[in-house]
């Protein structure tokens, strides 16, 4: 199963980063590891970093993949974004947002549903 979760969120980061792109974003960085868990894409849209959690599912048996942010889920990206701004040299000293982007689709599908949320938290 695990296998299995790991493919599918491969291939969900994979569409959110070619939407993203063709969206005019800037795709700097992926399955950044800080000592606060994982970003999954970092991205710039003109002055903005914009720090993206993707959430797949193959289908919606188990509910919309954007629920599965929640607020622990919230404070875990907070903290490992705070790391990553931190090692930066310099630091970064712009303007910074959350994005969350949903992926619903099968491994095999060559149109999966994206769903872009700006500005998903503060």
């Amino acid at each position: 199963m695990k296998r299995w979760n790991q493919r599918i969120g491969i291939w969900g980061e994979e569409q959110a980063a070619t939407y993203l792109r063709a969206q005019g974003l800037e795709v700097l960085a992926r399955n950044v590891r800080t000592p606060y868990g994982e970003l999954d894409l970092v991205a710039r849209e003109g002055d903005v970093l914009v720090f993206v959690e993707v959430k797949t599912r193959s289908n919606g048996a188990f509910g919309n993949p954007e629920e599965a942010v929640n607020a622990a889920k919230q404070q875990h990206l907070l903290n490992a974004i705070e790391a990553y701004l931190l090692e930066q040299s310099p630091p970064w000293r712009g303007d910074w947002r959350v994005d969350v982007i949903a992926v619903v689709g099968r491994l095999d599908d060559e149109m999966p549903q994206v769903e872009w949320f700006r500005n998903a938290f503060s």
